[in-house]
């Protein structure tokens, strides 16, 4: 079975597929948590959403090929309901991978596909995945026809194996299902997105964002970079803003993202550019407390350009997080990342333990135990040392992270 060959069910799900779409529910400008590949995992997720909930949060990519006839874990696609609405991101090349794995993100119950045609990483885009599809939109759009027909097939009744799942890996996903206590997911079809960039060595924004608006994706998100630049340089919002008015009329949201460090950053953008919504990715490394405050900022920019914001309002955006707090959020974090998965893995949150520690007096020399923690208790005996030394100041303001390796978002 490939995305060229369904099993006849695929026509009978189309005409209600708009209708399953939760972007259409979410108050506008959206406000969510990117995607970034070894960073957004399932204890960075939960400890975000505890502290601040994202309107959405996107899991880390998760490669296709890997996905569905790998021999690895699938340990991305982690997530608890109390992330919802939460979207597996994908990456590959294959459009009949795309279509399998369609199958998989279903049966697992997320909310949506979101389909990576903007990570720079040189693995990934000289593979011709990631951003590598910008130079080969043809091969794009088939690839966002695949997944859409697997969603519409699976939703039809097409079991994984009927999609050409082989069964070790039908266990796999029935056994995930099953340790995070998930009844079967309902059969829906859910919403297919993108997220890309604005060109490849060059910003080619109405001939890209053009040829994927023919595909009707429900929303494009738009890095403000090209893949050359990869972080280098500032995020050209003039660029997305030009992406949205290509957009108007044909029910693909856009969405921005790209340099965003504050809320204010958020309103700004929105006012700015008219984006129905924000990623917001390196932004929150460090703070997980980052969306806090995006009640008031949906409400800031809601009122555009106009200057008869009530008085205060901005100040509203700008948080103060007592150190202590930020404390106890790490060690929580720490906690989170052991219960999930293991000790053995644990070096993996040393760079989230790096990032909390910023702006406040002996936060380098902190910053430098916290890179050698092996363990959550560890992580807390470090911290006693700390205060002990350093005492512990009564507030600590927040300012733009750390930021120890540019993750792909």
């Amino acid at each position: 079975m490939t995305a060229h060959e369904p099993d006849g069910h695929s026509t009978r799900a189309t005409a209600g597929a708009a209708e399953e779409s939760f972007w259409s529910t979410l108050p506008q400008p959206v406000i969510g948590l990117s995607p970034m590949d070894g960073v957004t995992d399932a204890p960075f997720r939960r400890i975000v959403v505890r502290y601040g909930a994202p309107d959405v949060t996107l899991t880390e990519f998760t490669n296709v090929g890997d996905m569905c006839h790998g021999r690895h874990a699938l340990s991305s696609l982690l997530y608890s309901n109390e992330e919802r609405p939460v979207v597996a991101q994908l990456y590959g090349k294959d459009p009949a991978l795309f279509y399998e794995a369609a199958h998989v993100v279903c049966e697992l119950g997320f909310d949506g596909l979101d389909i990576n045609m903007g990570c720079p990483s040189k693995n990934v885009a000289a593979s011709g995945s990631g951003a590598g599809l910008i130079r080969t939109p043809d091969l794009a759009g088939e690839i966002i026809r695949a997944a859409r027909q697997g969603v519409l097939d699976w939703a039809n009744g097409q079991t994984l194996r009927g999609a050409g799942l082989k069964a070790a890996r039908v266990e796999l996903v029935a056994s995930m299902n099953a340790a995070w206590s998930r009844l079967p997911a309902r059969r829906r079809v859910i919403p297919v997105s993108v997220k890309t960039r604005l060109g490849y060595d060059s910003v080619i924004v109405e001939r890209w964002i053009s040829r994927l608006l023919h595909e009707r994706p429900v929303v494009i998100s738009l890095h403000g970079r090209t893949l050359e630049q990869m972080y280098r340089g500032s995020a050209d919002w003039t660029a997305i803003a030009q992406a949205v008015r290509l957009a108007r009329g044909t029910g693909t949201l856009v969405f921005g993202n790209g340099d965003v460090q504050t809320m204010q950053d958020v309103v700004t953008r929105v006012r700015d550019t008219g984006v129905h919504g924000v990623l917001i990715g390196r932004g929150t490394l460090g703070t997980p407390w980052f969306f806090r405050t995006k009640e008031p900022a949906r409400a800031q920019a809601a009122l555009g350009r106009r200057d008869d914001a009530p008085e205060g309002l901005e100040a509203v955006l700008d948080v103060e997080v007592p150190l202590e707090e930020r404390f106890r959020i790490m060690i929580e974090h720490a906690r989170e990342f052991e219960t999930i998965f293991g000790g053995e893995w644990f070096p993996r949150m040393r760079k989230h333990l790096a990032w909390y520690c910023k702006g406040f007096p002996h936060a380098a020399a902190l910053r430098a135990s916290m890179v050698r923690a092996s363990s959550s208790r560890d992580v807390e005996e470090r911290l006693v040392r700390h205060r002990a030394h350093a005492g512990s100041p009564a507030v600590v303001s927040l300012e733009p992270p750390l930021i120890v390796a540019a993750p792909c978002a």
